[in-house]
């Protein structure tokens, strides 16, 4: 017999709220959505809370209530530095049990406070604390005691001092005449480089550099990584690694024979029409670094790499160890025997002993990748750039990778983050990436969090994070159901943000939020006031509160990265042809009369076309009688940016040689080549770096920016 279906009852909707659950949502301002009471029951299951009957429901409520009555502080408190923190902006809902600095104030009267800082200090109070994660320890006159982690931050990050333009690009598909098949770190370093000093260029920004999950093959999307805190070797230069030079004998027979292979997979992309193939490029680059990982380490980069090892710790050894294991048993960790799925069991300590080589061998793949990664942002500096590298923070990790089996913990189990119906996808969507919980989050002080984000911040000059809404609610999908049947649960905005605003402050790095699409209310107004800029793609950005007219330069924000296009997105040549609609219409994507999509998309993009001319931003050129080039119209565009307050301008890189193939085209999986596509012209012919450096057009669209 079937169970009768949860029903959304007063006692199940306030247990939900009490637990950071929504009952319900607003997907705009005059409309809302009642949650499924089975998305809701089962949110509240992955968090520990048994929902699963009535009677069970009124329990659990009751023991929420008495547990928040009783206690003294919550799990981690925020508390902001020098000026007085900003007030919530109006319309951002709150978590139950919020960090911010309100809670002190409502400690008992007479409660003594203690501090253990993070520099060891003992203190009797929480004035004048130094930036940082410390211990609070709290003791009513009741003789109540409750500890908790003290999140000390400075009350927002800087404006960047000067406004800078930049290069967006995705590093697979930016290949040199040296690179093994796709993109590395030494043709970011040397992109940076010439970009900084022969352009002027203030920053590149990349696409993840996360460390993938190994498959047959390897999903090829740098959204869905195995880990976000270590990255990926596929991205070394071979030959950069200083051992490389003191191979000989068998060893160096074999690293020649991967070059040059390496050699023919180049060429292939380049010259052939071959996509990318990220596990042949991974294949070679293995069995090179093998070969060169037999070389012995000198005395001086032995002692460098113990160094790492020892700031890296436990979460190193674990993400080395799970690489090792994927090796012998395939990535999938649920599959792995019984005793593996634990990393800290008896049996994953023996196999790591075991395989210790390959643990070794992991690690050290990890330390390479992190210097040469240090070593790009390093050269972006001296070449002038007051910001170097932006580096990206995808939303969430595989649900087989190293994260989700070493911090399994943190994971919500039987979830999947995703993004419920709205104006552009009427299924929603399920990206099928596990969420952190936050309750576990703010009994650790948000640890995984800080480690990630200091892991990022060693080689970035700025980072740009995807979905920068998750940091306030996430839309949680039960796994079996579809996207439509989640429901959103909050997380501590105020602690995630402190957290946030100290780890940049301390890189003194700047922080971009990725915040398109449907925001919530009062999330654009939290970042800004603690510095964080958001993203603006000019196609979006119209008055859609008033006449929906594209909006004028000078009513832009001000505090955001401008660009004209993103890696998900049609490049600039394809949407101004209409081009876009034909792909999406050719694929069956399409949800509409392909005649009434290609009106619509000609409307959208003649309203531009239109307020361009009146600003007499459209220079002439060669597009037919009276008509300016598509190059034209691409300066045109980029002029616009340049007359918008935006602090970052980006220049989406396809864009300047005329690419007209998206990276990604969302919704689509082997219908479509995403993420395996290099760089290339207007013809569909792959550029090289050493050709983008001597492109005549590249430098004339930059120039664009220059100006100003």
């Amino acid at each position: 017999m079937t169970p009768p279906r949860p029903v959304l009852t007063e006692d199940l909707s306030r247990l939900a709220e009490l637990h950071g659950v929504a009952a319900s949502y607003r997907p705009s301002p005059d409309r809302t959505v009642t949650a499924s009471a089975a998305a809701v029951v089962r949110a509240l299951a992955a968090l520990g809370v048994d929902a699963g009957t009535p009677e069970a429901t009124r329990a659990a409520l009751a023991d929420r209530e008495r547990e928040l009555s009783e206690r003294l502080l919550p799990p981690t408190v925020v508390r902001w530095s020098g000026a007085a923190a900003p007030a919530a902006p109006a319309g951002l809902g709150v978590p139950v049990v919020p960090a911010g600095p309100a809670v002190l104030a409502a400690l008992p009267e007479g409660t003594l406070l203690r501090v253990e800082t993070e520099q060891g200090e003992s203190r009797a109070d929480v004035e004048d604390l130094p930036p940082g994660v410390h211990l609070l320890t709290a003791t009513a006159p009741d003789g109540r005691t409750a500890r908790a982690h003290l999140v000390v931050a400075p009350p927002r990050l800087p404006t960047p001092t000067t406004r800078s333009y930049g290069l967006l690009v995705q590093l697979y598909s930016l290949l040199s005449r040296r690179s093994w098949g796709m993109g590395d770190l030494g043709d970011l370093g040397e992109l940076a480089g010439w970009a900084g000093r022969a352009l002027g260029a203030g920053f590149v920004q990349v696409n993840p550099l996360h460390a993938a999950v190994p498959g047959a093959p390897t999903d090829p999307s740098p959204y869905r990584p195995s880990s976000r805190r270590f990255p990926d070797p596929v991205h070394l230069r071979v030959e950069d690694v200083p051992e490389y030079a003191y191979v000989v004998g068998e060893g160096g027979e074999r690293v020649r024979g991967a070059s040059g292979r390496a050699g023919q997979l180049r060429d292939a992309v380049l010259e052939k029409g071959a996509l990318i193939d990220r596990d042949a490029v991974w294949g070679l680059k293995r069995e090179a670094l093998e070969a060169v990982g037999e070389v012995p380490l000198g005395p001086g980069r032995r002692a460098a790499y113990c160094d790492f090892l020892a700031e890296q710790g436990q979460a190193l050894e674990d993400h080395a160890t799970w690489c090792a294991l994927a090796e012998v048993h395939g990535s999938d960790w649920s599959r792995w025997p019984v005793g593996l799925r634990d990393p800290r069991s008896a049996e994953t300590a023996r196999a790591r002993a075991e395989l210790m080589d390959r643990v070794d061998f992991h690690c050290r793949l990890a330390w390479l990748t992190d210097t040469q990664l240090t070593g790009a942002q390093r050269a972006a500096r001296e070449a002038g750039m007051p910001i170097g590298l932006v580096h990206d923070l995808a939303v969430g990790v595989h649900p087989e990778g190293s994260d989700a089996w070493a911090q399994q913990e943190y994971f919500a189990a039987g979830m999947s983050v995703g993004a419920p119906p709205d104006a552009f996808n009427a299924r929603g969507q399920d990206w099928g990436l596990p969420p952190w919980r936050p309750d576990r989050l703010a009994a650790s002080g948000y640890a995984p969090y800080r480690d990630l984000l200091r892991g990022l911040f060693r080689y970035a000059g700025a980072l740009r994070i995807d979905h920068v809404m998750g940091l306030f609610r996430l839309w949680w999908v039960p796994q079996g159901e579809a996207p439509t049947e989640g429901t959103y649960v909050r997380y501590d905005a105020e602690a995630m943000l402190a957290i946030l605003v100290l780890e940049a402050s301390r890189a003194g790095a700047v922080v971009i939020g990725e915040d398109l699409g449907t925001v919530e209310p009062g999330v654009r107004e939290a970042l800004r006031e603690r510095g964080v800029l958001g993203t603006s793609v000019l196609w979006f950005e119209r008055d859609w509160e008033g006449d929906g007219r594209p909006l004028r330069p000078e009513d832009w924000r001000a505090d955001c990265l401008g660009t004209a296009t993103t890696h998900d997105l049609p490049p600039t040549a394809a949407r101004l042809a209409g081009e876009h609609v034909e792909l999406r219409d050719s694929l069956g994507l399409l949800t509409g009369d392909v005649e009434t999509e290609r009106a619509e998309a000609a409307a959208d993009t003649g309203e531009w076309l239109a307020l361009l001319a009146e600003l007499g931003l459209l220079e002439g050129g060669s597009g037919g009688v009276g008509a300016p080039s598509e190059e034209a119209e691409i300066q045109a565009v980029h002029r616009f940016l340049r007359r918008t307050p935006a602090h970052m301008l980006g220049i989406w890189l396809p864009d300047a040689v005329g690419d007209r193939r998206p990276q990604n085209l969302p919704g689509t999986w082997d219908q479509y080549p995403n993420w395996r596509l290099p760089i290339a012209d207007a013809e569909g012919r792959p550029v090289t770096l050493e050709e983008l450096a001597a492109s005549p057009r590249v430098r004339a669209l930059v120039e664009v920016l220059r100006e100003g």
